[in-house]
């Protein structure tokens, strides 16, 4: 599996359009176990996204995918800057769609 953590800086006072944008574009993707969209508890205009794929060309193609590509161009002017991101390697877990 591959997992992929990152921090998304907002504009300020658009982390809540930013968010919605990102869960619209999270629709079946193939290959995805895992799609969270999270507020940064200290950070007002701070997001994570933590991902679960089977692998990291299922992460590379979803970004060819129409639904994520609109997603992306709805978003860009949302966004003020990116922060912290961590590729990991999941063995596994409660929540974890199975593959």
């Amino acid at each position: 599996m591959y997992g992929l953590i990152g921090k998304i800086k907002a504009a300020p006072g658009q982390r809540e359009a930013l968010i919605a944008i990102l869960l619209e574009g999270s629709a079946a993707m193939p290959g995805c176990r895992s799609y969270v969209v999270a507020r940064d508890a200290a950070d007002p205009d701070g997001i994570w996204v933590t991902e679960v794929w089977d692998d990291r060309e299922s992460h590379r193609a979803s970004l060819s995918l129409p639904a994520v590509r609109a997603a992306i161009e709805r978003g860009k002017a949302l966004i003020a800057g990116f922060g912290e991101r961590f590729e990991t390697e999941p063995v596994g877990g409660h929540g974890l769609a199975a593959g």
